[in-house]
Order: C-alpha cells, then sequence, then structure tokens
C-alpha cells in the first residue's frame, strides 16, 4: 500500500512540473525582454554620457597636446581664421590654393569679351580717352535723336561766348514746352542768373531753363542754333544736327561716335564739370529756396568718378546718358542711347563699369 501511494506522488510531482514548465519559461522570456528594452533605453544615455567625458578629454588633449590629428585641424582651422579677420582680403587670397578652386578665371574670361554683355541700350560706345581707341561699340554710327543731351552743347556754346553767368534772365511764355506739354519748376515770370539757369539745365534738365539761355544769347533763338550747328562741326561732328536747346525736338540727331567727341569736349570746361555732376543743389527762385537733384543718380555713388553727365529723354529717343568718367584706372567717355526702361541705362553703365574692371582689355576693336 506505501509504495502504490509513493508511486502516485511521484506520478503527481512529475505531471505538476511539465505543467509548471511552459510558464516558468514564458515569465523567465518576458523578463529577459524587460531587460533588454532597460538597456535598449539605457545605451543611449550611458553613450552620450561616454561621449561628453570623451570629447572632452579629446580636447583636453588637442589643447595639451597639438601632435595629434583632431588638435592639428582645430588649431589649423584657428590659424586660417585669425589670418582672415587680421589681414582682410589679402588673407583670403593667400588661402585660396588651399581651398577648391571657384572658376573666377572662367567668369573672367567671359566677362572679358564684350560681346557677352547684354546691354539694353540700342546704340553704345565707350571710348579709351588716353589711345583714343574704342573697347566697345554698338551700332555706334546710328542717326538717332538725342533728348537733352542736347543740352552740354547749349551749355558750351553759352561759355564759348563769354557771356555774363551772374546776368539776370527770366522764363517767359517762349520757354514753355510746346512740343511736348513737359512740366517745369520754374513758372513764367521766374527770375535768375544765367549762371543758376546753366546749373538747372545741366544738373535737374530743366528745358526752361536751357530754353531761356539760347533766347538770351546775342541774336536771340536763330543764332544761338546757327552757334550750336557751327560748334558741332568744328568739333567733327559731321553726322548731328540741332534744331533749339532743349533737346524737345526730335530733330536734334546724333550719333554715338559724335556725341563721344561732344561730351570730351564738354569735360573741358570747368563749369559744366561742375554743373553737370551736382548732386544736389539748393536754389533761390524768386525768393523762395527750392532743391533740385541730378537726373543721374550715378553722381551720387561713392563707386564712380565722374567728369561730365547728362541724361535724356524723350519718346523718339528713348533713355540715354552720356558721361566722362574714370573707370579701372581709365579716363573714359560712355554713351548709351535709346534704352528701352526707366533704369536700364544706369544699369548698362553698371555692367560696362563691371565688364572694364574685371576685363583685361586690349587695344583691339570689339564689336558688342
Amino acid at each position: 500500500m506505501m509504495q502504490k501511494l509513493k508511486s502516485a506522488l511521484l506520478v503527481g510531482a512529475v505531471l505538476g512540473l511539465c505543467v509548471q514548465t511552459p510558464v516558468l519559461a514564458a515569465q523567465t522570456k518576458k523578463v529577459e525582454q524587460g531587460a533588454q528594452k532597460k538597456a535598449a533605453k539605457k545605451a543611449p544615455v550611458a553613450a552620450s554620457s561616454a561621449s561628453k567625458p570623451a570629447a572632452k578629454s579629446v580636447k583636453s588633449a588637442g589643447k595639451a597636446a597639438q601632435g595629434k590629428a583632431v588638435a592639428a585641424k582645430s588649431s589649423a582651422r584657428q590659424a586660417v581664421a585669425g589670418t582672415t579677420k587680421s589681414s582682410g582680403k589679402s588673407a583670403l587670397v593667400a588661402a585660396k590654393p588651399q581651398a577648391r578652386p571657384v572658376r573666377h578665371a572662367a567668369m573672367s574670361e567671359l566677362d572679358a569679351d564684350p560681346r557677352r554683355l547684354a546691354l539694353y541700350s540700342a546704340s553704345a560706345l565707350v571710348i579709351d580717352q588716353s589711345s583714343g581707341q574704342p573697347l566697345l561699340e554698338k551700332q555706334p554710327d546710328a542717326v538717332v535723336p538725342i533728348a537733352s543731351i542736347s543740352k552740354l552743347m547749349t551749355a558750351m556754346v553759352v561759355l564759348d561766348a563769354k557771356l555774363d553767368l551772374q546776368e539776370v534772365i527770366s522764363i517767359g511764355e517762349e520757354d514753355v514746352d510746346g512740343l511736348k506739354g513737359t512740366r517745369s519748376r520754374l513758372p513764367v515770370g521766374t527770375t535768375m542768373t544765367r549762371e543758376a539757369a546753366m546749373l538747372l539745365a545741366l544738373m535737374s534738365s530743366e528745358n526752361r531753363a536751357a530754353n531761356a539761355l539760347g533766347r538770351h544769347y546775342p541774336g536771340g533763338l536763330p543764332a544761338f542754333v546757327q552757334a550750336m550747328n557751327k560748334k558741332s562741326h568744328a568739333l567733327g561732328m559731321f553726322h548731328s544736327r540741332f534744331e533749339e536747346p532743349t533737346g524737345l525736338s526730335s530733330n536734334n540727331v546724333s550719333t554715338a561716335h559724335d556725341l563721344a567727341r561732344m561730351v570730351a569736349a564738354a569735360a573741358r570746361y570747368p563749369e559744366i564739370r561742375q554743373y553737370s555732376t551736382t548732386a544736389e543743389a539748393k536754389v533761390e527762385l524768386n525768393g523762395r529756396i527750392r532743391d533740385f537733384h541730378n537726373t543721374n543718380a550715378l553722381v551720387r555713388s561713392d563707386n564712380w568718378e565722374i567728369g561730365v553727365s547728362k541724361t535724356g529723354y524723350i519718346s523718339e529717343a528713348g533713355r540715354c546718358l552720356v558721361m566722362q568718367a574714370r573707370v579701372a584706372d581709365k579716363p573714359v567717355v560712355i554713351v548709351l542711347l535709346d534704352s528701352v526702361g526707366k533704369m536700364t541705362r544706369v544699369g548698362d553703365a553698371q555692367r560696362i563699369k563691371r565688364w572694364m574692371e574685371s576685363a583685361s582689355l586690349g587695344p583691339d576693336r570689339r564689336k558688342a
């Protein structure tokens, strides 16, 4: 009986063990998975904690031992940065051979060809005054209206006549624009000196002032216009014609080549140089002080060294600009005629300036 009871207990124990084994295995598996997840969560933190001391040790090692690669690289960067701050552009140029090329040479080669310039003026001409050679040409012999560029000739004729610049002249009904109906800040009856009228004609392109200069010339407007054409022929401007002193008439015509001659001649008059490049002026008119500004924004730029300046516009002529200036250490005359937009003549002048400053120009003629 005792033997049977022992056998029964042994069988029960075996069966109980078999039932608990899967449960224990499952619990063990869950415990292991939980441990793995906790370990995975702790790993980045541990790695981050471990990396900080490592980074600190690398930095410390870099400061302490410059022979190491990391320290050498760091100190090299610091050396370049320090030289750049202290030496400016020269340091940047010196550091360029170590850096990747940026193809400045290729860009210069493109800019050196004036045919690559996107000029929006129908006619364009740049003359090197030192050599007399054209540096850039685009339709330079087209006979076109020149608008208020005419006022440079008006000023030369007045100065050639050696008229008293302090003589007071007046604005009359005859000076009102009957061709284009343009406005003026000079009401009929305004009085001013001949010098003030010339300043306003050249700086602010005041049409009434220019016409008054011609009207107060000995012999009146007919004699004045005759003197304008005589002067143009004396300068070799054989494709030019003047009908009146303001440029409002589309019959005032010339070419870029002829205008380059006129601008170069105008540059020999100190008064024209001064008045045409004055950025702004306060002028007393009829007892009131009025502000006037130059129609060429470039005269207010520190990047330009301009000796003579004149703008012009009528619908037949488009936007025009002529200048005598020093660009890239060269005295040049720039003529831009019939530009399509309000600011494109200025944009063309800026493009020409950048081209001259970046290019190595030869004496040969290049077509644009």
